[in-house]
Formats: C-alpha cells, structure tokens, sequence
C-alpha cells in the first residue's frame, strides 16, 4: 500500500468519526449517516489496498519459488 491511498483511507476514516460524532451531539441524522458512510469508504479502501499488498507478496513469493526451481 502506497503512503498516499494509506493517508486517503486514514483521512476519509477520520473526517467520518469525526462527523458522524457531530451527527450525534447535534441530533442531526443525516451527518451522522454521511459519517458512517465516510468511515466505512476508508474503511473498504483500506481493505482493498491490502489485498494489493498480499496479492504482490504472494506474487513475489511464487517469482522466488519458481526461480528457484529454474535453477535445479
């Protein structure tokens, strides 16, 4: 995961806590409803960047593997 979608996904994560809690204190349910909905995009962006992350791991891993076999 690169360090920017790591900074977006954190920073969509916080802005939604964030409102989502405005949403409480305030009563206001639609805040609070656009917060959760923030929070869970963070949250699915994370997800995804790290089935990107254990997809070129794996990738790597067999690259080695199969070298490896190359050699023999």
């Amino acid at each position: 995961m690169g360090f920017e979608d790591k900074a977006d996904a954190n920073k969509d994560k916080m802005a939604g806590a964030a409102k989502e809690g405005v949403g409480k204190v305030t009563g206001d349910e639609r805040t609070e409803a656009e917060g959760r909905g923030q929070n869970l995009q963070g949250k699915v962006k994370d997800a995804a960047e790290s089935v990107k992350d254990a997809a070129g791991e794996a990738k790597n891993s067999l690259k080695g593997f199969t070298d490896g076999l190359k050699k023999n």
